[in-house]
């Protein structure tokens, strides 16, 4: 026996476990079956206590926990780079790099409109042969008609076909302005989107142009001409889309002008705090001007148009949550804003 060994060691028998391995299967044993996070140290042996168990059991439970607790900031922060965008998005705190990479610049909300004038021109035209050149409806838009049951429907009135191409006509008219306004008013920032935002935002345009439509009555394709025949509450949707673009019009022109200078030349792209107009009312009328619009088109569809509605309610949803978003904004950076302001719908919202 080599010197300086105690007394009493004994040689291990060939085959049988080392030491670590002993007291590790020992410590298992002890634990009950218990499995033990890797990263929380098991008591060596001949130091066991259940004292010390307890301590480490609830280190290993606080660690999962803030392992969860991780995660979940993650997809909070994935849902708020999602639904954020421009000035908003300082609320989301530093993001990481391969997540800004999923972003493009806010001025391309440019795009949206381009394609949207391009569609809605074409359905738009399309439309206008079908009713009045007796053409007929494209072959897709058919087989939505079949695929709605719209064959099964009998009723059809001049009315309701002229309702559709009213609303199709105020929708591409949107379009046309808010066009030109990106291009030639509005002063973009450096600000960005997500890059899903903008894919949505392109398949949006095309997809509301296409309900419009599809809301003809089957038998337009039979060539009966259209006979024009205008009701009360054609008068007043159009009514009400004119008055509510005129309002988000000026509200977007009051906005560019916080970044010029009287001559016209941008001299800033900071953000500063509107002033006339709805903005003495709430903090983003251009977007309860944006839903007031969508509402004067499901009036001119005749109040009974369940599908637009929907697409209504969809408006309201969005442009209420960027309302908030950007109302908090403004609270945050600007001590002296005012406070009676809303963030979207006049002394309610």
């Amino acid at each position: 026996m080599p010197e300086g060994c105690p007394k009493d060691a004994r040689r291990m028998p060939e085959g049988s476990p080392g030491p670590s391995r002993a007291a590790g299967a020992g410590a298992r044993r002890r634990a009950g079956g218990l499995r033990v996070n890797r990263r929380v140290r098991v008591p060596p042996r001949g130091t066991y206590s259940p004292k010390k168990w307890e301590n480490h059991y609830r280190t290993w439970v606080i660690e999962c926990a803030t392992d969860r607790l991780r995660r979940a900031g993650v997809v909070s922060g994935l849902l708020q780079d999602l639904v954020r965008y421009g000035k908003t998005k300082r609320g989301c705190g530093q993001r990481p790099g391969w997540l800004r990479l999923l972003q493009v610049p806010k001025r391309w909300f440019t795009h949206f409109y381009v394609v949207s004038v391009l569609w809605n021109g074409f359905l738009l035209i399309g439309l206008f042969q079908a009713e009045f050149l007796g053409g007929s409806l494209p072959s897709w838009i058919q087989h939505v008609h079949r695929s709605l049951g719209r064959d099964s429907q009998s009723e059809d009135t001049d009315s309701e076909r002229f309702s559709v191409l009213l609303v199709l006509l105020l929708l591409w008219l949107h379009s046309c302005r808010r066009l030109a306004e990106c291009l030639w008013t509005s002063v973009f920032s450096n600000g960005v989107i997500h890059i899903v935002q903008y894919c949505f935002g392109l398949g949006y345009y095309v997809a509301v142009g296409s309900t419009v439509l599809c809301q003809v009555p089957t038998k337009v394709r039979n060539g009966k001409e259209l006979s024009v025949h205008i009701c009360w509450y054609h008068i007043v949707g159009v009514t009400m889309y004119i008055w509510a673009s005129l309002h988000q019009h000026r509200c977007l022109v009051i906005l560019a002008n916080l970044r010029k200078s009287k001559s016209g030349k941008v001299v800033s792209l900071s953000h500063s705090v509107p002033f006339g107009d709805w903005f003495e009312r709430v903090s983003c009328p251009h977007y309860f001007a944006e839903l007031l619009i969508y509402v004067s088109m499901a009036i001119t569809l005749g109040f009974h148009n369940v599908t637009w509605w929907c697409v209504v309610m969809y408006v309201l949803f969005n442009q209420a949550l960027a309302a908030v978003l950007c109302h908090e904004f403004y609270q945050k950076n600007f001590s002296s804003y005012p406070k009676h302001r809303k963030a979207f719908i006049p002394f309610v919202f």
